[in-house]
């Protein structure tokens, strides 16, 4: 098979970035544009996140998570910490997490550490759950072999059970991780492929030094 892609084309042209429109702070612009996005009402995720790790193999990985709070120190989302981004970040909390809002012609790249955040927040969160998502943090082994869908639909069928009539508890293995960053690019489709690049790094002041990169 050998489909050629060379002429697909896009033209970029919604909007514009400039260093004399921008804030200090990255946190407050990335704020801007979120909420800018999903005031589009495109019925797309805002939230989903482009997250690589570098794994026990020592291959970066990407996956896409649901961002679920972001706040002036990091961006949080949660996950099981024995599944294979967990191990990974355990062994390297070095990691690298993106949104493309197509429709808005804006992507944004953070790089930064990971680290898990306090339990009584993840406790927080996870009371928040449907009782269906709280069963799944307790049924799947997540990035593990499985020998079929039936076991873990009885793995499913097993904690539904045990807990049935009762308050489920946040699995010990479950819960939540910030992303502090140390850089965040915020970059702006336009024409002629001359996008906008605008990139924040932290220095050793907590202050933001602010950079414009070439397309």
């Amino acid at each position: 098979m050998n489909k050629d892609l060379s002429n697909y084309r896009k033209t970029y042209q919604k909007g514009e970035l400039l260093e004399t429109a921008i804030p200090e702070a990255p946190i407050e612009l990335f704020q801007k544009w979120f909420y800018e996005v999903e005031e589009a009402e495109t019925g797309l995720e805002t939230n989903a996140m482009n997250i690589a790790s570098i794994g026990l193999d020592g291959f970066p990985k990407n996956r896409i998570v649901l961002l679920k709070r972001f706040t002036w120190e990091g961006f949080i989302f949660y996950t099981n910490y024995n599944s294979e981004k967990g191990r990974a970040i355990a062994n390297n909390p070095n990691v690298c997490a993106s949104f493309f809002w197509e429709h808005q012609e804006k992507q944004v790249i953070i790089k930064g550490k990971a680290e898990k955040i306090q339990s009584n927040l993840s406790d927080g969160y996870f009371d928040t759950r449907p009782d269906g998502s709280k069963l799944g943090a307790w049924a799947s082994n997540q990035s593990q072999v499985v020998a079929s869908k039936e076991e873990l639909n009885q793995q499913l069928e097993n904690y539904t059970q045990k807990f049935k009539g009762k308050e489920i508890p946040r699995p010990e293995h479950w819960g939540g991780y910030i992303i502090k960053p140390i850089s965040i690019e915020f970059w702006q489709g336009r024409p002629n492929r001359m996008h906008d690049r605008i990139r924040y790094t932290l220095l050793e002041n907590f202050e933001w030094k602010i950079e414009r990169l070439a397309p």
